[in-house]
């Protein structure tokens, strides 16, 4: 399981913070602490879950004692989601140091045999009960058969085989979620930890006085409660759509879903043409049993003859679209009276969370639903919206949106329609639409700023902002060769200790965090706290590729992670373990240093469609596109001056199409030129700020590009403002500075204007 840099980055600094803590925590009595809280802050899409895992198994890791975590969501759809990633799923070897299973699951020899740390998952439903004695909760009820106290007693006291206490993290997924009912029963428990996950920071009045506690006897601030990853990160890393388009249309139902399986059809075209072919999927959200306001749906009547929305739609998909039934799926608690039943290929889910695991594995690809399934479902493949917006409807569509977020593949395509999620809302008033697009710019701009919004409204449908390229061109991809590295990386391998037989080097110090240990018999015995200086060993495995991920993750694809010597069982601060950090790091610089950046003419993209903004959009006459929008004063001149050059040119997009990767350190591990141009014998790229570039000792490989097949030689230019000189220093402000190669080396020319710098860029005497 790959985790990207800013994941690594967030889960080290809640492991860290925890670590920190614990070493001094604040108490209550002598042996109860004030827990530790962490809120991560994450727009959705993000890999919440995967940056939990990871940061539960680093502080795992520097526990002197196997930790007890208790993992919930409020939804049964999302529980079971996290059982299964975790147990056996995409983030099971994340969490190799634990043992995972549900909740009600959990025996007495579980928590007394701390051989693994354990995970026990379960929804908030399990235990939010107010009066314990008089509910019927299983948790809180004694298991006869198998101890005397109930598991929640089990919990509290969660002493192992040698009367130690476990330590016990509380993570709670959606943490806006969290009520003041559920934290005093939480708080019961007495956690050494609470970790919430949300996009949005909203902390329970229950929580407001361990919150205190930390910022008046620890001096801590707003900041050091939450764990922020930006979302820029997040969209940089391709792991959410860079686009999201909103049509309004305040016509039918009909005209609406016309329009959108118009451009589904398309779009799902040019999937499957992908290099990672996959099948595009439609949600359809609308109330259920509704038509209209209050009205309700008569359900005793013939199929044929009802109006509640989610049977209108299936049936104009099937009648009208020519949809195979096969493809769509209804997952609402739509009613049916027994004397009129729906037809056998009507695939109805109204069962809720009981029917979610054959609802998945149908694979529908038109998904009719209403809100019981927007938290929980999250397919990337999801890129088309339809949302039936009535008057009076309740539906929120900055709800919907977080459903069509995630991009498949993790990866932003050349083919912009595939780095776009398309919502075609219907409503009643064109002042509904007006207030939905307020309250979606509302949201992007606090959570998600570099995700572009469209919009389109019916009637101008057909100038929709996803625009087509006026003519066929293409460029050649630009991709990482690597074999001369292999040799390398296998020495540093080669001479990495092996710690499998060594009981010296694999220990080290914990940190000397203290556990409260019962002293003494059976019938006299008191609590007391006790310091351990070691901690939990983890696979040697481990510690080497989370550190080649931190770096350049790439790198891991040419080391040989499965030789045995990774088995070895090291503790987190040994020597051992520094070893093993070295040796990563040496083979990321290794990569980076053996490795070369080339131009594969053998394999050729075609300039796509670009979304842009009609009501930003500048027409030019000699670019690919009719237009683009979004450009700055400096971009807007230089673009106006290449269009004066007749040559074809395009403006590049900021992800996708045309990246050129870097072999350097830095969080950036591509980059793309603002403009590209097409000349007769080469194709010029062209980027307006490479201050950030250029003062990289990485970007001299940009200048020397190997070529594979015959083709249009690449040129790349980087433009900085001001006067630069040899040496990579700003002399001045004036003018620019366009930095060309010339006889083997890289070299700066100074520009006085902007015509002056586009002549030199497009000069082909400095190659």
């Amino acid at each position: 399981m790959v985790i990207l840099p800013f994941q690594l980055k967030a889960s080290n600094q809640i492991a860290k913070r925890f670590n920190d803590y614990m070493s001094d925590p604040l108490t209550v009595t002598r042996t109860k602490i004030v827990p530790f809280y962490q809120n991560l802050s994450s727009i959705t899409g993000s890999g919440k879950t995967l940056i939990l895992s990871d940061a539960i198994e680093q502080i795992r890791s520097t526990l002197p004692v196997q930790p007890i975590v208790l993992w919930l969501s409020k939804g049964k759809v999302v529980v079971w989601q996290t059982y299964s990633n975790l147990s056996s799923g995409k983030y099971s070897s994340v969490l190799s140091g634990f043992n995972v299973k549900p909740l009600l699951d959990c025996k007495p020899k579980d928590i007394t045999q701390s051989d693994k740390g354990l995970v026990l998952i379960a929804t908030v439903g399990k235990f939010n009960q107010k009066d314990k004695d008089q509910g019927d909760r299983k948790i809180f009820k004694v298991q006869l058969d198998s101890a005397d106290d109930s598991l929640w007693e089990l919990l509290k006291k969660r002493r192992n085989h040698n009367g130690i206490r476990r330590p016990f993290i509380i993570v709670y997924d959606e943490g806006h979620n969290l009520s003041n009912q559920q934290t005093d029963l939480l708080l019961e428990l007495e956690p050494d930890a609470l970790i919430a996950a949300s996009a949005t920071v909203k902390v329970p009045e229950s929580l407001k006085k361990i919150i205190d506690r930390l910022r008046d006897d620890k001096g801590w601030n707003d900041e050091d409660f939450i764990t922020s990853v930006k979302s820029s990160e997040v969209v940089k890393s391709g792991l959410v759509k860079q686009n999201i388009l909103l049509g309004g249309y305040v016509t039918p139902m009909e005209e609406t879903i016309d329009d959108m399986i118009e451009e589904f059809k398309r779009v799902s075209g040019v999937a499957k043409n992908c290099s990672k072919p996959f099948s595009p999927k439609a949600i359809y959200v609308t109330n259920t049993n509704i038509i209209s306001g209050v009205e309700k749906d008569q359900i005793k009547q013939p199929f044929h003859d009802r109006l509640a929305r989610p049977i209108v739609i299936w049936r104009y998909l099937v009648e009208e679209k020519g949809i195979n039934p096969s493809e769509i799926a209804v997952y609402c608690n739509l009613k049916f009276d027994k004397k009129f039943p729906p037809p056998d290929n009507f695939h109805l889910f109204s069962g809720g969370d009981s029917d979610y695991d054959d609802f998945i594995d149908g694979d529908y690809k038109h998904i009719i639903f209403n809100q019981t399934l927007q938290e929980g479902w999250d397919d990337p493949s999801c890129y088309f919206a339809y949302i039936d917006k009535d008057m009076g409807s309740r539906i929120q569509i900055e709800q919907i949106i977080g459903r069509a977020l995630r991009q498949p593949g993790v990866t932003h395509y050349a083919e912009q329609e595939l780095n776009t999620a398309q919502f075609y809302i219907r409503t009643d008033e064109k002042s509904v639409f007006e207030e939905v697009l307020l309250e979606v710019k509302a949201k992007l701009a606090s959570e998600s700023p570099e995700i572009n919004l469209q919009y389109f409204k019916s009637g101008s449908g057909k100038d929709r902002p996803l625009q087509a390229p006026q003519k066929k061109l293409y460029v050649p991809e630009i991709s990482i060769y690597s074999e001369s590295a292999k040799k390398p990386i296998k020495n540093v391998i080669d001479n990495i200790q092996d710690f499998r037989d060594d009981k010296v080097n694999t220990i080290g110090k914990g940190g000397r965090i203290q556990v409260l240990q019962t002293i003494g018999s059976e019938n006299d015995h008191d609590v007391e706290w006790v310091e351990l200086d070691h901690s939990n060993p983890v696979s040697a495995r481990w510690i080497f590729v989370r550190e080649i991920q931190k770096y350049y993750a790439k790198a891991v694809n040419l080391s040989d992670i499965e030789n045995v010597k990774f088995d070895a069982l090291v503790e987190y601060n040994s020597r051992a373990a520094e070893h093993l950090r070295e040796s990563a790091y040496k083979v990321v610089e290794d990569y980076l240093d053996y490795s070369i950046v080339i131009q594969n003419n053998l394999n050729n993209i075609e300039a796509p469609s670009l979304p842009v903004n009609p009501n930003d959009k500048i027409k030019f006459n000699n670019s690919l596109h009719e237009g683009y929008s979004g450009l700055n004063e400096f971009e807007k001149k230089f673009a106006l001056g290449l269009d004066n050059k007749n040559y074809d040119w395009m403006r590049n997009p900021s992800r996708g199409f045309f990246e050129v990767p870097l072999l350097s350190l830095g969080s950036t591990k591509n980059f793309n030129p603002d403009f590209i141009v097409w000349q007769k014998d080469s194709i010029v790229a062209i980027d307006t700020k490479g201050d950030h570039l250029i003062v990289e000792d990485s970007s001299k490989k940009l200048f020397h590009l190997k070529q594979v097949g015959k083709g249009q030689e690449l040129k790349i230019r980087l433009i900085t403002q001001g006067k630069w000189d040899d040496n990579i220093s700003k002399i001045t402000k004036n003018g620019y500075t366009v930095w060309v190669l010339k006889n083997g080396k890289i070299k700066p020319i100074w520009c006085k204007d902007i015509e002056e710098t586009i002549d030199v860029c497009l000069d082909g005497t400095y190659d």
